[in-house]
């Protein structure tokens, strides 16, 4: 008993050296990164941001400061990219979003949009102040708080709390069901990461439908994920 705990002990201390090692090795090349950048060693800063998503997965930052060394570096194109990807883990980011809109104006083949109605922007735009994880927190705290609303109309012996108790239930309510459907709506963005959708591919081409509605043919070796 006493070496199968001694071996726990020691497997807990790995396991911890490990996340230290992993997260001091994460931080030491995010900093060589930074300083390239402030040294306007753009290409140097790319490779090294690029290195850490590689390594240890995605991130909102990451891919935020990847755009500004690929825009710094005059690649438009994958600056967008990356300030794409930034918005989707981190939809409420306002400088990715800033910059995302900035770097669009400099672009040669300018792709608008179909047009929303007003209530649907103001809808999406409320919706991407928070990520997919943001708004189920959310729904959950409303459920709880919901819950306690239901205990005081049901058990309280006072009219007036349990008026209180029905209006705010009904309120959080509301409030709980937007939030679910916000964060379904997030986690579908996350899912179908595209600006162009994909209708079929023919050997090396790929028939897609771009965000103004117009279709066209291109290589499928030049099509990016988001």
């Amino acid at each position: 008993m006493r070496t199968i705990a001694l071996f726990r002990k020691v497997g807990l201390v790995v396991v911890a050296l490990t996340l230290v090692l992993s997260t001091f090795a994460q931080e030491t090349t995010l900093k060589e990164a930074e300083n390239a950048y402030s040294q306007e060693d753009y290409t140097k800063a790319i490779e090294l941001y690029e290195s850490v998503l590689g390594e240890y997965g995605e991130s909102a930052n990451v891919y935020y400061n990847l755009g500004n060394a690929y825009y710094k570096a005059g690649k438009v194109a994958p600056a967008i990219l990356n300030y794409e990807r930034c918005l989707l883990l981190n939809p409420g980011d306002t400088d990715a979003r800033f910059n995302l809109e900035l770097v669009r104006q400099q672009t040669t083949d300018k792709i608008e949009p179909l047009g929303e109605f007003f209530l649907a922007r103001w809808f999406h735009a409320i919706q991407d102040l928070g990520s997919s994880n943001s708004w189920a927190k959310l729904g959950v705290v409303c459920f709880i708080f919901f819950i306690g609303c239901l205990v005081l109309f049901f058990f309280s012996r006072w009219i007036r709390l349990k008026k209180i108790g029905f209006y705010c239930g009904l309120c959080l309510l509301a409030l709980m069901i937007i939030s679910n459907i916000f964060a379904g709506n997030q986690k579908d963005k996350m899912v179908n990461r595209n600006r162009a959708i994909v209708k079929s591919t023919l050997g090396e081409w790929s028939e897609i439908v771009l965000a103004d509605g117009n279709v066209g043919w291109m290589l499928s070796k030049d099509i990016q994920k988001i």
